[in-house]
């Protein structure tokens, strides 16, 4: 009974967490569950409030005021080395004097573990990220990649119920940081072990993550699945902070029709007031394009660019500026169409950030 209890509370409650440094509010009110098991990633730009979340719940800051729930018991006043958690930072913090073996060991050290218990230990901790025969190395020897994964051996090898990753991948180079982001989900998998990640990177929190909790000035915009927060952002600075997006003032007249760009759109959204004002999202990649003749509406190309996958296409419309990505190009100068589906076409209520986002005019200009 009292096991499946502790599967129903949260691993970590935050309640009404605030805390300022210097008369600057960073957190206010903040609240937040993590269920056991979760991988959850703390996404947002610098200064969001997101570390120091972090921080709190590893117990190197005490807030103001609310509570730290670790299994529904208060852990305010318990000291970071007494919790249940261990932290990884980006610089990864390892003894360059130790080889990995003993990085690994350490902890085990310190609460006198045998040494027939190190050495088990250890080896399977080495094959977890895929370092066996790496225990006589000095880390001065190793990549990045490799410097990384012991940290988070020495990390899991004492069993922590929350591993807390700080901006970890943020020292690699892209294609090391793309396999570790894969690295870290296995290894996640296989232990159990709750993740709570933080991240600037949008890409690194939807291809980890079971929950993005994106962050802005201290407050929470949305939490969700990779697939929610992408597909049906919040409100303009969550569709503007995930990927690239066109967001447009509208109307909608009435539930699954809404107006912009001076026409009349179906949508599968409902639930407004009837002319309701509306921000609309559009994503780049889920625009078609054709004539002119043929298209819901049509506009000028600004410019294009190449970035590999595809281009990104800027065009006019009315003196709002869209992107468009697509695998075929265009010819600056020149007017296309741009067709619409109904499934395109993603209604928010407007918010503070309205007329903030998506539109991209500094963009284009950037271009020349």
């Amino acid at each position: 009974m009292e096991v499946n209890l502790l599967e129903k509370i949260p691993i970590i409650s935050l309640k009404n967490i605030s805390i300022s440094f210097n008369g600057h509010k960073i957190l206010e009110n903040f609240s937040l569950d993590i269920k056991n098991g979760e991988f959850v990633t703390f996404l947002g730009s610098s200064g969001c409030g997101k570390t120091t979340t972090l921080r709190i719940i590893a117990g190197f800051e005490k807030p103001d005021s609310g509570e730290i729930l670790f299994f529904g018991k208060k852990i305010n006043n318990v000291p970071a080395h007494k919790r249940e958690i261990n932290t990884i930072f980006q610089n990864y913090a390892l003894f360059p004097h130790l080889n990995v073996y003993e990085n690994i060991a350490f902890g085990m050290r310190l609460s006198k573990k045998s040494e027939d218990y190190i050495e088990k230990e250890v080896a399977n901790m080495l094959k977890l990220v895929s370092l066996s025969g790496f225990s006589s190395r000095k880390i001065a020897s190793l990549s990045g990649g490799q410097q990384q994964r012991v940290a988070i051996a020495r990390a899991l090898v004492n069993r922590p119920k929350v591993l807390l990753l700080d901006e970890p991948l943020g020292a690699l180079d892209l294609k090391l940081r793309k396999d570790m982001q894969t690295e870290l989900k296995n290894i996640q998998q296989q232990t159990g072990v709750t993740f709570v990640f933080v991240t600037h990177d949008q890409e690194e929190a939807l291809s980890m993550s079971d929950t993005v909790v994106v962050m802005d000035k201290g407050k929470i915009q949305q939490i969700g699945s990779p697939q929610d927060i992408y597909n049906e952002p919040k409100n303009a600075f969550v569709a503007d902070f995930i990927g690239e997006s066109n967001i447009i003032d509208g109307v909608m007249l009435e539930d699954k029709l809404v107006r912009f760009a001076g026409k009349s759109f179906k949508c599968l959204d409902a639930g407004f007031a009837k002319n309701e004002p509306v921000d609309v999202v559009i994503r780049p990649e889920d625009i078609k394009v054709t004539s002119p003749e043929k298209g819901d509406i049509f506009g000028k190309v600004i410019s294009v660019t190449f970035i590999g996958v595809h281009y990104e296409i800027i065009v006019d419309i009315d003196g709002f500026k869209w992107m468009i990505q697509s695998t075929e190009s265009q010819v600056p100068g020149e007017n296309i169409g741009l067709v619409l589906e109904p499934d395109d076409i993603h209604i928010m209520k407007k918010s503070e950030h309205s007329g903030e986002y998506g539109d991209y005019s500094a963009f284009s200009d950037e271009m020349y």
